[in-house]
């Protein structure tokens, strides 16, 4: 009996180790995730200036999805209220998630922050779920802002 006791006891503590592995391994995961942004598959950028009810940004515009109690939300609206005043003809649009749930689940928002940054024509080009680092919503409005016809000019001057 004294062995079976043991055997029991052994199986609890691997059980236990195995769920914080995969707990630690979860966590590493969402942390590495939260606020970078992606880029967006080609098929998924859709125009959303019709659905804004507001004003785009002349050349890019930063699309925010907050809800009321959303902590991040505010660090996030901040830091995107900067770089709007920062950088000409970028416009920084705050959306009430609860209040636009149209708007998040045609652009599958799943928590706040979420940040969309839209091109001049008004195609997401560039997201990010959770808050945002001020470099990296600096870069993807570099991405956003990049005129084709010029980058199709250094490709052809590059072969």
């Amino acid at each position: 009996m004294h062995s079976r006791g043991f055997q029991h006891l052994m199986a609890g503590i691997v059980v236990l180790v195995v769920t914080l592995a995969v707990g630690v391994l979860i966590g590493l995961v969402k942390r590495h995730r939260d606020g970078r942004m992606r880029a967006v598959d080609s098929g998924l950028a859709d125009d959303l200036a019709g659905g804004l009810g507001a004003e785009l940004g002349e050349r890019a515009t930063l699309v925010q999805f907050s809800t009321a109690f959303c902590q991040p939300c505010r660090a996030t609206r901040r830091i995107l209220g900067e770089v709007a005043a920062m950088v000409p003809g970028v416009r920084h649009i705050e959306i009430d998630a609860e209040s636009r749930i149209d708007l998040a689940r045609r652009f599958d928002v799943l928590r706040t922050p979420t940040v969309l940054v839209l091109d001049g024509a008004g195609n997401v080009v560039k997201r990010a779920s959770g808050q945002p680092r001020k470099a990296d919503v600096i870069a993807a409005l570099g991405v956003a802002m990049v005129d084709p016809s010029h980058e199709s000019s250094q490709q052809a001057d590059s072969e």
